[in-house]
């Protein structure tokens, strides 16, 4: 018999540690045992008794309603209760499953080839899925089968390019943990999570916390060994018709430094713009 994953309890109990008393307005007297708020706590702050959230946290119930999650997302202080909600979800049964291959559309990667600027497609799993030249020159792993989490916790010459290596891993990795959801008997997400697990300490710390995030833009600076300190605008849209592939593009705000050493970066770029590949391998990184 195949004992499911205790995936909701898990979450509860990750994000309960990470609650202290202060931030929900109990005083802390004495020497608590636990970190983070105590379950019953929990439960009194989110209107349920302490018996039905150890029930919760145990596995014993694996459904409550949305009402009682969305309580309990209040009190764990978290911004977007969507990830909690669809841990509750019913999932039917499924054979074990073989890896899928992702593939990129061919109108995407003529488009990734066509940019100006730094250019690829992230797979659900993080893959590089295909890129341009440009982002090779950015991060040499930036290329078609390098993988977002691997380079980015175990190569140290990808670390070096993020000034704040360790909050741009726990940002990547959180939009992972959003991209996987409860989709956790993948044979990839086993093969990548487990990896990690065994090779990094700074991936199996992070990923005790259960923060989860979305993959959204931001503002990145690097220290790229070419051209130094360069600052850009990072953009992921959603690929249309795809299970999660992301397009990820790097763009400079016109008329700054970081524009002038992107220029600098592409003219020094032997290799033509161009898509490193129309559809990919499953397997592969560039970071955050």
């Amino acid at each position: 018999m195949t004992v499911e994953p205790n995936l909701l309890g898990e979450y509860l109990r990750a994000r309960r540690e990470l609650v202290t008393p202060e931030q929900v307005g109990i005083p802390s007297l004495g020497t608590r045992r636990v970190p983070g708020l105590r379950r019953e706590e929990v439960a009194m702050l989110a209107g349920i008794s302490a018996e039905y959230y150890l029930r919760l946290e145990q596995g014993r119930d694996r459904h409550p309603s949305v009402q009682v999650l969305r309580s309990i997302a209040r009190v764990l202080r978290l911004d977007d209760d969507s990830y909690l909600l669809g841990l509750a979800e019913e999932r039917p049964r499924r054979a074990r499953r073989r890896p899928r291959r992702e593939v990129v559309p061919p109108s995407t990667a003529r488009l990734v080839a066509s940019l100006p600027y730094p250019a690829f497609v992230e797979g659900r799993y993080l893959d590089v899925l295909a890129a341009n030249a440009l982002a090779t020159a950015l991060s040499p792993r930036l290329r078609v089968g390098g993988n977002r989490l691997r380079d980015v916790f175990l190569d140290p010459a990808e670390q070096a390019l993020f000034p704040d290596w360790e909050r741009a891993s726990a940002v990547l990795l959180a939009g992972f943990r959003q991209s996987v959801g409860g989709d956790i008997d993948d044979p990839r997400f086993i093969e990548l999570v487990g990896e990690l697990s065994l090779a990094s300490e700074h991936f199996r710390r992070l990923w005790g916390r259960h923060d989860v995030a979305g993959r959204l833009g931001a503002t990145l600076t690097f220290n790229h060994p070419q051209v130094g300190e360069l600052r850009l605008d990072r953009e992921k849209l959603a690929i249309s018709g795809t299970d999660g592939q992301m397009l990820v593009v790097y763009h400079p705000e016109p008329g700054t430094e970081g524009a002038e050493k992107l220029a600098l970066l592409a003219s020094a770029t032997v290799t033509p713009v161009r898509s490193s590949a129309p559809g990919c391998r499953t397997g592969g990184t560039a970071a955050e």
